[in-house]
């Protein structure tokens, strides 16, 4: 049988999209690779955090290609793991630029450091150590 997955590249819809890119790439650090169009204002972004890419689109921009709708969606939609240096550390970076933190730092059983901020869309990121 084929491989059937060669790799897996989350893509977020994000309502306010100049937010969002602040968001990724100010707040956590991501560096632009790719911007569609080229020239002028991108509708299409893809962001490197660390050793991953993250796809940032605008909605509203074009119609999407699948053709079904980006909002509203309800409920908890997606939810990534980041992992960072300083768990602590980065809530309070993310706490004094004004993102919502949705869970303070805490132990897990399991060995991990965890605490969960929202982005601009609502969507959950875990960050872990």
């Amino acid at each position: 049988m084929p491989r059937a997955v060669r790799r897996l590249f989350p893509m977020l819809s994000a309502a306010d999209f100049s937010r969002s890119v602040h968001f990724y790439r100010d707040l956590l650090g991501g560096t632009e690779t790719y911007r569609f169009p080229d020239s002028g204002d991108p509708v299409f972004l893809v962001m490197k955090l660390g050793e991953s890419e993250l796809g940032l689109g605008a909605i509203g921009a074009e119609p999407p290609l699948h053709g079904m709708p980006l909002r509203p969606a309800q409920g908890h939609r997606i939810e990534l793991c980041v992992y960072v240096d300083d768990v602590d550390a980065t809530v309070a970076h993310l706490r004094a630029s004004g993102v919502p933190i949705v869970l303070e730092p805490r132990d897990q059983p399991w060995g991990e450091r965890v605490a969960y901020v929202s982005d601009p869309d609502g969507n959950l990121l875990m960050l872990t150590r």
